[in-house]
């Protein structure tokens, strides 16, 4: 999403160019074929005379891991140049382009800061987001819950092999419609769960449309833990929308103050951060206190400090699908946790965001997704369930 957002802006101020280049460099070049970077650039581009380089070894230090240059040409000189940053979630920062960063829409940068503001004026997180956010932001918040289902809906119905070469079979179809003999009603809400993650992030594997949350590795945490909550408690849609409000400041302080990028600090960026706005979504359906929904938050990240990014063949299927699913059944468990000790809490969410950054920081290259360690290297080798072992 970020490369095709950067790459459309560099061709409407260029159009005219003779010739393209795209370099990829850190991750994206890594990773680029498996997520689809190379053939979103050429669909960007159209038919316009095209050079795409993937740059193992760029010769300069990165600013961040998901670097690209874009460059145009006339009479085989350079007309224009743009370094380019895909910092997760479809957003980018441009060299040079300071108007084109990300704007900072809450003056609170911390979690501690926003719950003291909104403690001083008597006010809840949704309430607090209305009043800073733009003024279209409960618009926007319809439009996001409408894809979410509607992704859902298209999954669960959804069947066949996944694109990519590793003949990844579809699982929500097999999930939602699974009979378990004397099934209790806990754990059909939990395979239900299931589905519905699985749903939203295969929908996202093959081409669909759907909803980053906070990115599209992790995008089927958030609407399972939404929709299954409605289903079984009977939440109206304005009370979902309020949950998302909530759940997008719990994101924005990480993206703040850390990352959502799963090359800059490992998957504990992008599945870790879904789960924390899965459960704060959860505990603001409840009318959680901000205790409450600060343990959740906290408990949901802790326990993905350190997780790796390592999708095999650089594609957003093993094993993101599954983390999905086991995210938004832990997102479910956080929040009940909140709800009965939260009082015993000892370490704050700003704390737990500071310790993922710094974590994720020192994790090596090899397990930032880039495809070169972890399950994605050992998978190749020995890592794969023979035919006979499978059956």
């Amino acid at each position: 999403m970020g490369p095709e957002k950067a790459a459309t802006l560099f061709l409407g101020e260029y159009p005219d160019a003779e010739s393209y280049r795209v370099r990829l460099y850190g991750s994206l070049c890594l990773t680029g074929k498996g997520h689809g970077t190379d053939r979103v650039m050429r669909q960007v581009f159209g038919d316009r005379p095209l050079k795409i380089e993937f740059v193992e070894h760029p010769g300069f230090p990165l600013a961040h891991p998901n670097t690209m240059d874009l460059i145009a040409y006339r009479e085989s000189r350079q007309a224009g140049f743009w370094r380019v940053r895909s910092v997760g979630g479809g957003e980018i920062e441009i060299d040079g382009r300071p108007a084109l960063a990300t704007e900072e829409r809450y003056p609170q940068q911390s979690f501690s800061e926003i719950v003291s503001y909104c403690k001083k004026h008597r006010m809840t997180l949704p309430q607090f987001a209305r009043q800073f956010d733009r003024p279209e932001l409960y618009r926007h918040l319809e439009q996001v819950w409408m894809v979410m289902k509607r992704a859902v809906a298209e999954g669960i119905r959804a069947e066949g092999i996944l694109p990519g070469g590793l003949s990844v079979r579809r699982k929500a179809a097999m999930l939602y419609n699974g009979t378990i003999e004397n099934e209790r009603a806990a754990t059909y809400e939990s395979r239900i769960l299931s589905a519905y993650a699985f749903a939203v992030s295969e929908q996202n594997a093959s081409g669909g449309i759907i909803t980053t949350a906070p990115t599209c590795g992790a995008c089927g945490v958030l609407p399972a833990v939404l929709l299954q909550a409605q289903e079984s408690g009977g939440y109206r849609d304005e009370e979902i929308l309020d949950a998302l409000a909530a759940a997008g400041i719990v994101g924005n302080v990480i993206k703040s103050n850390a990352s959502i990028s799963g090359a800059e600090c490992g998957c504990q960026a992008e599945i870790g951060t879904a789960c924390c706005m899965a459960t704060t979504a959860l505990a603001q359906l409840r009318h959680y206190s901000f205790r409450q929904i600060e343990y959740a938050a906290e408990n949901a990240m802790e326990h993905y400090i350190g997780l790796t990014c390592d999708p095999v063949c650089g594609l957003v299927q093993i094993p993101c699908i599954e983390r999905n699913s086991v995210a938004a059944q832990r997102a479910v468990h956080a929040a009940m946790l909140a709800g009965v000790v939260s009082n015993t809490q000892k370490v704050s969410f700003d704390c737990i965001v500071n310790n993922m950054y710094e974590t994720g920081r020192d994790l090596l290259s090899a397990y930032r997704e880039t495809s070169v360690g972890g399950l994605a290297k050992l998978y190749g080798k020995a890592g794969r369930v023979s035919g006979a072992a499978g059956r």
